[in-house]
C-alpha cells in the first residue's frame, strides 16, 4: 500500500459536495461486490441514503484532496430507541483512490466524530466477507467479528456470500 496521501482534509459534507459523493457512491455500488444497495440505485435514492443532513446525531463526511472529494462516510444510530448509543457507519473511497492510504486516517477521524456525537460503540451490520481489505482495516482498528451470516449477500461475481457483523467500543 502507498503511504497516506498528503493534503487530505476531512470535514462534514455540504450539499454542494453531493455531485462528487454521488460519483463515488455510484461507482462503488455499481460493482455489486461490497454494498447491498442495488447497482441501479438512482441518484435521488442515493442522496436519501447517504446525505441525511437534517437529522440529530447523524452526519455525512468527506475526505478531500484539494478541491476533489476522494472518500465519503456517514454516521448514524444503528437502531432507534434504547439501542441508539451504538452507531452505524458506511465508508466509500473513490475507486481510483483506493489503496492510497486514505481509508485508515479517514476511518480514525470518523470514529472520533462518532464519539463526539455521543455514541459509545460502532456496529457494522453487513461487511461482505470477500471484502478482505475492509475486514482487515476494521480488525486493525479494533473491530471484532461478532457474527457471520451465511449467504446474506448476493455478490455480483461470487454468488451468495457471507457477511460479518463487526463491533467495537468507542
Amino acid at each position: 500500500m502507498s503511504p497516506p496521501s498528503e493534503g487530505l482534509v476531512f470535514a462534514e459534507a455540504k450539499p454542494e459536495h453531493w455531485p462528487e459523493i454521488w460519483t463515488i457512491f455510484h461507482a462503488v455500488v455499481a460493482t455489486g461486490d461490497t454494498y447491498p444497495y442495488p447497482p441501479e440505485t438512482t441518484e435521488e435514492e442515493a442522496f436519501s441514503i447517504w446525505m441525511r443532513l437534517d437529522r440529530d446525531r447523524e452526519a455525512t463526511y468527506t475526505a478531500r484532496m484539494g478541491e476533489e472529494t476522494v472518500a465519503t462516510a456517514y454516521v448514524r444510530a444503528n437502531v432507534a430507541g434504547l439501542g441508539d448509543h451504538v452507531s452505524n457507519a458506511g465508508w466509500m473511497v473513490a475507486p481510483d483512490h483506493q489503496g492510497r492510504g486514505i481509508g485508515r486516517p479517514f476511518a480514525e477521524w470518523v470514529l472520533e466524530r462518532a464519539r463526539d456525537l455521543g455514541y459509545t460503540a460502532m456496529q457494522f451490520n453487513s461487511v461482505v466477507s470477500t471484502n478482505t481489505g475492509a475486514v482487515a482495516l476494521w480488525e486493525s482498528l479494533g473491530f471484532e467479528i461478532v457474527g457471520t451470516v451465511p449467504d446474506a449477500f448476493r455478490h455480483a461475481t461470487r454468488g451468495l456470500t457471507p457477511v460479518h457483523v463487526m463491533y467495537r467500543r468507542l
